[in-house]
């Protein structure tokens, strides 16, 4: 979304993250992806900025959410938070899952993720008011 936009959070990732240049991708989940292409239709995304979208998603290593290591992590965090009486989205928790199972670490403008790290997984949080 920030890449099509080409917003300063964009220009942060860039150039902080190098995420179109590095290697090994940078990995993405699919309910990410999922979610991007909802928001495009909601926002009637066509030509110039859905081919920008799908080009960006190319850079990215598709993480999916069948991994039994996905579906193991994806358990442990929702019953810990449920048992702490705490809650957190589905899709936030597929992402948080598939993160933790490839050991990456999330780039994300979602403060929910924040109870989460350090004990689950490792994130940067990047201000969405970025300037």
């Amino acid at each position: 979304m920030h890449f099509v936009r080409d917003s300063p959070v964009w220009t942060r990732m860039r150039e902080e993250y190098q995420l179109l240049l590095i290697e090994p991708k940078p990995g993405i989940c699919v309910v990410t992806v999922g979610e991007l292409r909802s928001l495009a239709y909601q926002w009637a995304w066509e030509g110039t900025k859905r081919s920008q979208m799908e080009f960006a998603l190319g850079y990215f290593e598709i993480v999916d959410v069948n991994d039994p290591r996905v579906l193991e992590y994806y358990a442990v965090m929702d019953s810990t938070l449920e048992r702490q009486g705490q809650s957190l989205g589905k899709n936030d928790l597929w992402i948080a899952a598939a993160t933790k199972a490839t050991g990456a670490r999330l780039l994300t403008t979602d403060r929910d993720f924040d109870r989460l790290s350090p004990t689950f997984l490792d994130r940067d949080w990047i201000d969405p008011n970025t300037r």
